[in-house]
């Protein structure tokens, strides 16, 4: 495939506008299938990797740095890899009740440099080139909660501390560029504006998810990154597969579902994507791609690869055909016919994470 480079922010960092997620690695992609992944993703242009140091997915103790661990094996493996990658990786935020991840309520600096180093053991690399905080150390409204609550706030850690202890690993050359994930608007511009004031790294990047059934980044958030020069990072665009169309016809639990993350750990449909109205708008979708000749993920990912807000979009999979059929999705278009059918599902749904 004949990609283009993105700019990541104000940074040097120019990369592949479509990026390898890896948090299937470990747990549902075994370390061969794994690094035939990610050898057939780099032939194919995608230079840009993320990972994160509590990967596999979903969250358990005993796959905890497991996926970082296979990139590491595969880098060890082809010399010379290492090199012509883009690698991202995340230091966790609060344990969000995973104690082997992170203890106690907040993340320290020190919790920071010591996550990195060992990130760094387990890639075997002497260099992260894009290191992001994998979610705020405050409260926020995320992962499903769609309004702030300050009755909620146990911060521990000030942001301008997060930050230096970030600036500490890029002095030391453990890390090349920082960027954010999970964040909102005063989230990044505040980072942004410690960075300006305090001499400090300054952000290029955030990580949120924005797919059909989750347009939440558009709510200010998409202006903010734009006015400050902080680009986006799509994860989820085929919202945990339910813009695939596999759950479309049995839903996502009980007999004769379609296999997948969702039907296959309880864990995920807890979460907003298991929620009846995403289910009911991702159906609306799918059957809108359908209509027009598309299949659902090829709709649902030329919407994210087409849009101004995204630089890069993180697609995941867990075989070789599916990672072949996410690539072919690179090049199509939307017609303005299909936009404005999208927009009006989206309104008709009436509800504010669509």
């Amino acid at each position: 495939m004949d990609l283009p480079r993105v700019q990541l922010g104000q940074s040097d960092l120019r990369v592949s506008p479509i990026c390898l997620g890896t948090m299937t690695f470990g747990e549902q992609v075994g370390t061969e299938l794994a690094h035939a992944i990610l050898d057939r993703s780099l032939a194919a242009g995608v230079d840009f990797i993320d990972t994160a140091e509590m990967y596999a997915v979903p969250a358990r103790k005993e796959t905890c740095g497991a996926t970082e661990t296979i990139i590491g094996e595969w880098f060890a493996k082809r010399p010379g890899t290492r090199q012509k990658v883009v690698l991202a990786t995340k230091v966790a935020g609060p344990s969000r009740g995973m104690p082997w991840v992170r203890e106690g309520l907040g993340m320290s600096a020190e919790d920071i440099v010591r996550s990195c180093e060992g990130s760094l053991r387990r890639l075997q690399t002497d260099v992260i080139d894009l290191y992001q905080i994998h979610w705020p150390e405050r409260h926020v409204p995320a992962f499903g909660v769609a309004y702030y609550d300050p009755q909620k706030e146990r911060s521990q850690t000030t942001l301008h501390d997060q930050l230096a202890a970030l600036g500490r690993l890029v002095r030391e050359g453990k890390v090349r560029h920082i960027g954010l994930s999970n964040e909102t608007p005063y989230g990044v511009h505040e980072f942004v504006r410690l960075a300006e004031q305090h001499g400090l790294p300054r952000v290029v990047s955030v990580q949120n998810a924005y797919c059909l059934i989750n347009r939440t980044y558009e709510n200010a958030l998409d202006e903010t990154c734009h006015r400050l020069g902080v680009s986006l990072l799509a994860y989820s665009p085929l919202g945990f597969g339910l813009l695939t169309g596999k759950y479309d016809a049995k839903g996502i639990e009980g007999p004769g579902v379609a296999a997948g993350r969702m039907s296959a750990f309880e864990s995920m449909r807890q979460q907003r994507w298991g929620r009846p109205e995403s289910l009911a708008a991702a159906k609306r979708y799918n059957d809108l791609a359908r209509a027009n000749g598309m299949s659902p993920a090829h709709m649902a990912l030329a919407f994210c690869y087409t849009k101004w807000q995204v630089a890069s979009t993180i697609i995941g999979v867990t075989s070789l055909a599916q990672l072949d059929d996410n690539l072919q999705a690179w090049g199509k278009t939307l017609s303005p016919e299909v936009l404005a059918e999208i927009d009006a599902i989206r309104w008709q749904m009436r509800d504010p994470a669509l």
